[in-house]
């Protein structure tokens, strides 16, 4: 399994794709000057994201989504959003501020998945690895779902605390797989440490055989990691539907939060199933938590400036180190009123 091409070729790429698309981008408002009330998404398979709950449990009034396929990782689902391919995209914070920092008109409106005790991400290895502390990882092979995003931040975070150089952290390869097929690689001794988040992380760890080195909840505390982001133009021409989207994101945040779990774990199985993409439903059976830390998918400073500085201190980001508050607004969301909330 050789590594995937370099994260920084593939923002330079999509950032190319960009400025050829931008000026013929789909959905920016109907041409009459009326707010579209149709947004074009991307799913994830067997798992259901939150407009998609927000949608079945009715906060998204008028407005519909519109399933145009799934995507494996954040950095390709926002890229998709920049060029217009998507209405609206989710990743992680970090991917966030390297696709804006390098030109995409993107602003980041409300938090999507994140980190508690409950959901959080986990570097695992087999129980039998020598692989107990940052040292250990030297020359060993990690894999993640997607390459510059979360898995990796966090990763490069911790050997960075644990006392490796740059050079060090350098000979740690990382290598891009599908959630999938994490734990099946790992098991098969073809990676060393596995990535492993949510229910794909419990499902794996049910399975017995593999035990934790880290988590990011351990490394961080409870934190808000990615969120959705819309274009600037959708965002000028389709005001309300974007309050519309947002605030029914945070409503359908706070129903999972409040709900028993096997309330919440019932509704997305029956999503899945109404749906009729020919999915398994093995993966929400051990859903626990969005891991959102702020009510109502709030979005605070800290979620961006942590990976801000991350990044220009690794040298991704060139120049003056971007104000987490020009990557991100609250101004759609209802729970930013007093009040408003879900």
């Amino acid at each position: 399994m050789p590594p995937t091409r370099s994260p920084r070729r593939a923002l330079t790429a999509a950032v190319a794709l960009l400025t050829l698309t931008l000026t013929t981008a789909c959905g920016a408002g109907a041409a009459d000057g009326a707010q579209t009330r149709q947004l074009r998404y991307q799913g994830s398979v067997g798992q259901v994201t939150l407009p998609e709950l927000a949608a079945d449990l009715g906060y998204l009034g008028d407005v519909t989504l519109d399933w145009i396929g799934n995507v494996t990782g954040g950095p390709a689902d926002i890229q998709a959003t920049a060029t217009g391919q998507s209405d609206f995209g989710g990743a992680f914070n970090g991917a966030i501020v390297k696709l804006q920092t390098a030109g995409a008109p993107i602003t980041a409106v409300v938090s999507y998945y994140g980190s508690d005790a409950q959901t959080f991400q986990g570097y695992y290895v087999l129980d039998d690895s020598p692989i107990r502390g940052p040292r250990d990882l030297i020359g060993k092979r990690v894999g993640m779902n997607t390459l510059g995003a979360h898995a990796e931040a966090v990763l490069r975070t911790w050997l960075a605390r644990g006392g490796l150089t740059a050079a060090e952290i350098g000979k740690v390869e990382l290598v891009a797989l599908p959630p999938v097929n994490t734990e099946q690689s790992l098991r098969a001794r073809q990676i060393d440490v596995a990535v492993l988040g949510g229910v794909i992380r419990d499902k794996a760890v049910a399975g017995g055989g593999i035990r934790t080195v880290f988590t990011d909840y351990e490394l961080l505390g409870a934190f808000s990691a990615g969120s959705y982001v819309f274009r600037d133009d959708f965002l000028t021409r389709n005001p309300d539907t974007v309050r519309t989207f947002v605030t029914a994101v945070g409503k359908a945040i706070e129903w999972a939060r409040t709900q028993p779990r096997e309330t919440v774990v019932a509704r997305l199985k029956a999503i899945i199933a109404e749906r009729g993409r020919n999915e398994d439903t093995t993966l929400v059976e051990y859903w626990k938590s969005s891991g959102v830390a702020e009510p109502g998918g709030l979005i605070t400073d800290r979620e961006f400036a942590t990976w801000i500085d991350w990044l220009a201190d690794s040298g991704e980001l060139k120049g003056e180190r971007p104000k987490p508050s020009d990557l991100y607004t609250n101004r759609f969301n209802a729970a930013a009123t007093p009040g408003g909330g879900a």
